[in-house]
């Protein structure tokens, strides 16, 4: 999915929950030992070297996993996306007119504030 799709799609979901949000990437080159990398492999930890051979498999698993407790919510989309799609300019912009790109990072740290409501 382009950044783009996946930008917009996020402006949705700020304006579906009327709530700010805030992205924070890691540079492409930072290190795998990052928070998310750690809490992956903490949840994976219980299925012990088990050949996830097709979904089903993989959803039970996932199903399984648990963090401080709680299992996650786990469900297996069928839905198709398409490679290669973007918004084109004039939605791109109205896309970059609803985020605040952080003065010095602004690859790595945006926020996306939800639409005024009436």
């Amino acid at each position: 999915m382009a950044k783009s799709q996946f930008l917009h799609r996020m402006v949705q979901l700020a304006d579906a929950i009327h709530k700010p949000m805030q992205l924070l990437y890691y540079p492409p080159s930072h290190s795998k030992y990052h928070p998310l990398e750690r809490c992956w492999g903490i949840l994976g930890l219980p299925w012990h070297g088990t050949k996830l051979i097709d979904a089903e498999t993989m959803v039970e698993w996932a199903k399984r996993m648990t963090w401080k407790g709680l299992h996650p919510v786990v469900e297996l989309s069928q839905k198709v996306y398409h490679k290669g799609i973007a918004l084109g300019k004039a939605a791109m912009q109205a896309v970059e007119a609803r985020l605040e790109r952080h003065s010095a990072l602004p690859k790595y740290d945006i926020v996306i504030y939800p639409a005024p409501t009436s």
